[in-house]
C-alpha cells in the first residue's frame, strides 16, 4: 500500500501546483475548481492509503527483504465468463429507449426483464456448472 500512497501523493502534488497556475494563466473558474477538486480527491485517497498501510501487515511488494516466492499462493476468486451482464445491459437499453420514446409499456417490460436478468446474474453461482 505504500507504493500506491506515494503514487497518489505525487499526483496530489502535481494537481496542487497546477490548479493555482491554471487560475493565474486563464482566470477560468470552471477549470480551476475542477483541478482543485481533483487535488482534494487525490489528497483524500492518499491519506486513506497511507493510514491503511500503517495499520496492515506489509505485503511482499512493500518489504525490502521479500522474495518472489513470498507472493505465491491463491490470489482470489476470478469468475468465469457470464452472459448475464449482456442481458442486464440489454434490458437497460430497453428501459432507456422506452423512456426516450415515451412508450411506458416498454419501460415496464424492461423493468420486468431487468429483474429476471439481475436475479440470474446474482444467483448464477448457486446453480449450474459453477455452483458453490
Amino acid at each position: 500500500m505504500k507504493a500506491e500512497a506515494w503514487l497518489f501523493a505525487i499526483c496530489s502534488v502535481f494537481f496542487g501546483l497546477v490548479a493555482p497556475a491554471y487560475w493565474f494563466i486563464t482566470y477560468d473558474w470552471t477549470g480551476a475548481s475542477a483541478l482543485t477538486m481533483t487535488f482534494l480527491l487525490m489528497l483524500l485517497v492518499t491519506f486513506y492509503l497511507w493510514a491503511h498501510a500503517r495499520r496492515m501487515e506489509p505485503r511482499p511488494e512493500d518489504r525490502q527483504d521479500s522474495e518472489i516466492a513470498d507472493g505465491a499462493g491463491e490470489l482470489g476468486f476470478f469468475p468465469p465468463h457470464s452472459w448475464w451482464p449482456l442481458w442486464c445491459a440489454a434490458t437497460l437499453g430497453v428501459i432507456v429507449f422506452g423512456t426516450a420514446m415515451a412508450q411506458w409499456w416498454m419501460v415496464i417490460m424492461g423493468f420486468g426483464l431487468g429483474a429476471i436478468a439481475m436475479c440470474g446474474w446474482i444467483y448464477e453461482y448457486y446453480r449450474g456448472e459453477h455452483a458453490h
